[in-house]
Parts: structure tokens; C-alpha cells; sequence
């Protein structure tokens, strides 16, 4: 039976306007009265999903940063900071790159440079930040580095951000997030990473686990579950990873695949 159920956020759980789908709150009861624990697993900040799930911070498990951070009930189980100096080797990098923009995330707080943060990407920021500060530079920062995340304003991140950043795989990994954003971090974590932490921490097998998930950097939690789900809005990887696939974010597709799975005695105690 399912004890976990696990969900990206954008292009997945969250609607077309970037919203909780109607229904939510009464699937989330029903997966509360049968024991079935629901986790936000998400390239959005801890803070972040926090404010999304209002109702929900002592009942939720967060993964959030793609992995690289995860806590319950405040807590935290799980982190993988990032060297200081190779992230700062990364950031560099794309320092001088026209419509690229710079995420510093630490664990207490996002960072950005001051001199980058106009209307554009302070707009961009508040839909995955809600904690973000503006710095002069990003060297001297008194908080560890979990990923460094980058904006590409012209939505040609594949191209102009992922391709630079190829050199520094191996010892760190790049990952396309969408196609604005790359997201770079320890090169052993990723959202499948934390969720085989998460279930041996909680003695949760996979094969107790569903998950839901439509990007590249969704692949490894596909991977993780023994019930993985592709939205029909999935980009065809993980349509070819995932063992079923649910209806499009635009119509629920999340909220439709979890009535199934308790429809079919599934998520039963």
C-alpha cells in the first residue's frame, strides 16, 4: 500500500496561474484520513512552499531546492551544501551574460545581486522565493550554499545557460529545470537522492511511494517510486520513465491520479 506520496510543483501540481487546483484540500483529507503522508518535492525555496501550504507545515514533508534541502514539522532531515568555492566558480561563470540573472540559495535565505534585481526578476524570484535579500556581491555570505539557481529572461536556458555550465559536471551537476531556469548543486543530490534518504529515514520502501512529475530535473524521482506518474504536459523523458502517465496540471492531473490510486485501494491502511 502507499504510505508517501511525493509532487513537483510547477508544470505538475500547481495550475496554469500557479495556484493550488481546486479539490486539493479535500484530497489532501483524504489522503490524511488514511495515514498517507503527502510531500511537495519542488526547485522551489523551503520558505516558499511553506507559504503555499499554510494549512499544511506541521502535516507536510518539504523537499525542497530540488533535494538539496529537506525538513519536516521545521526540522531538518536532510541537506547537501555546496563547496563555497566551486559554487562561486559557477556563478562567475555566466557573470557577464546579457539577460542572465543570479539566485545565491542558501539555506536561511535566497540572495541576489542588487544591481540585478529589477521589476523583471524580482516578479520572476516571487513566484518560487519568498525569502530573497539583495547583496552587493556574493562573496562573504553568512549562509551555506545549496544550489545556485539562473534566469535566462529570454527563455533559451538550454542554450545559453545549460551549455556554459557543462564543464562543471562531474564534480557538480547542471540541471535544466525548465526553459528559464538551470539549477546547479552537489553532483550526488537530486530529488530522487533525497526521497531514498527520505524513505530509509522514515522506513518507507519505494515500492510505497507514488510520485507525480513533468521536467528533466523530475527523472531521478521518477526513478524512486514504484508508482510514477507523467503529467500529459510532461516533456516525453519522463513520459518514457514514468510507468503511467495522468492528466495535464490544467486539469489536475495531480489531484485525478490520486483519487485513482485511493479509488483502487491503494492508499487503504
Amino acid at each position: 500500500m502507499i504510505k508517501m506520496i511525493f509532487s513537483d510543483m510547477d508544470g505538475t501540481l500547481l495550475d496554469e496561474q500557479g495556484q493550488l487546483p481546486d479539490g486539493f484540500d479535500s484530497v489532501a483529507r483524504c489522503l490524511r484520513e488514511r495515514g498517507v503522508m503527502f510531500a511537495p518535492c519542488s526547485g522551489r525555496q523551503y520558505f516558499s512552499l511553506l507559504d503555499t501550504f499554510r494549512d499544511y507545515r506541521e502535516e507536510f514533508l518539504f523537499l525542497a531546492e530540488n533535494g538539496t534541502m529537506v525538513r519536516y514539522r521545521g526540522k531538518e532531515l536532510f541537506s547537501s551544501p555546496m563547496d563555497h568555492g566551486m559554487g562561486m566558480q559557477v556563478i562567475r561563470a555566466l557573470e557577464d551574460v546579457p539577460h542572465v540573472y543570479t539566485a545565491y540559495c542558501g539555506k536561511k535565505n535566497a540572495y541576489v545581486l542588487e544591481r540585478q534585481y529589477d521589476a523583471v526578476f524580482a516578479a520572476e524570484m516571487r513566484k518560487y522565493y519568498t525569502h530573497c535579500t539583495t547583496v552587493q556581491d556574493f562573496e562573504g555570505i553568512d549562509d551555506e550554499m545549496i544550489k545556485a539557481s539562473f534566469w535566462d529572461s529570454t527563455g533559451q536556458a538550454d542554450r545559453r545557460i545549460y551549455d556554459p555550465l557543462r564543464r562543471f559536471r562531474g564534480p557538480l551537476q547542471v540541471a535544466l529545470s525548465s526553459d528559464s531556469w538551470v539549477d546547479v548543486m552537489n553532483a550526488d543530490i537530486n530529488k530522487g537522492v533525497a526521497v531514498r534518504h527520505v524513505q530509509r529515514s522514515l522506513g518507507v520502501r519505494p515500492e510505497e511511494c507514488a510520485a507525480f512529475g513533468d521536467y528533466l530535473n523530475d527523472a531521478e524521482l521518477m526513478e524512486a517510486v514504484g508508482y510514477s506518474f507523467a503529467m500529459a504536459n510532461a516533456h516525453p523523458s519522463i513520459k518514457r520513465l514514468a510507468r503511467y502517465e495522468t492528466e495535464s496540471n490544467a486539469e489536475h492531473g495531480v489531484l485525478r491520479g490520486i483519487r485513482r490510486l485511493i479509488d483502487a485501494g491503494l492508499c487503504d491502511p
